[in-house]
């Protein structure tokens, strides 16, 4: 058998079962990636940075069923399976690269994004209403307190109405002795939460595009593999199946 054509199928097979490994993973990421932002969706106004997420779920669905579709075109070497093989992943290569396009455009526009909706969100600060548990929730899992510092809360509404203090969420860990009061720097967090936020968010983005990056190599390796067994197997003299 033509080296070139075991070669091709070994990798198509290979190519099949990582389909179903690679959907997996990437519902994952696409799942990561929209729960990361949910987290605080109330600092984001610009919910089209969910976009690449939203494809990279929709295509780790349909890889699942592509795997077994690609497996069953390789080892009977069907030139119409192969066809339609190599039209689907054509299909999600385009996919992931329109992922990566906008996911290029929209980190750029994370920090623009925040610097709009934080300060606006940490002006109403105060009571019970949903900007109240977002700031809590924002600066107790990024262990951060205010805009840029600390110093920030002394020109939001709530600094006047706590008796000149920030918000417990501040305090360092779980320190009971903490008010929140200026005078006790060493008990507060002091760093801001914009930097902290916006590099979390880059983080997240930054990951899921270099996983989208990977597949789309396995993918266009996979369709040099479809080119080389449907040009070459036809004009072969006595074929023999892989499975033979």
């Amino acid at each position: 058998m033509d080296c070139g054509i075991i070669t091709s199928k070994t990798v198509l097979l290979l190519l099949s079962l990582i389909f179903w490994a690679a959907g997996a993973a990437l519902v994952y990421v696409g799942s990561y990636i929209i729960q990361s932002y949910n987290n605080f969706g109330t600092f984001l106004e610009d919910k089209y940075t969910l976009i690449p997420a939203a494809i990279v779920i929709a295509v780790g669905v349909v890889m699942f069923i592509i795997g077994m579709v690609g497996c069953c075109a390789t080892l009977r070497e069907s030139t119409v399976g192969l066809s339609c093989f190599l039209m689907i992943i054509l299909a999600i290569f385009a996919a992931e690269i329109a992922a990566l396009v906008f996911g290029f455009i929209y980190q750029g526009r994370i920090r623009g994004d925040l610097e709009r909706s934080m300060s606006n969100v940490f002006q109403k600060y105060g009571g019970e209403n949903a900007e109240t548990r977002a700031v809590d929730y924002l600066q107790s899992q990024l262990q951060c307190c205010g805009l840029q510092t600390y110093m920030n809360w002394t020109s939001t509404p709530w600094f006047s109405k706590s008796n000149n203090s920030v918000p417990i969420s501040c305090c360092k860990g779980n320190n009971t002795q903490c008010t929140g009061r200026l005078d006790q720097p060493d008990l507060l967090n002091t760093q801001g939460c914009e930097i902290k936020l916006e590099q979390l968010l880059q983080d997240v983005m930054s990951y899921a595009m270099l996983v989208i990056l990977g597949f789309a190599i396995v993918k266009f390796f996979g369709m040099l593999s479809v080119c080389v067994i449907t040009c070459k197997s036809p004009r072969r003299p006595g074929y023999q199946p892989l499975y033979a």
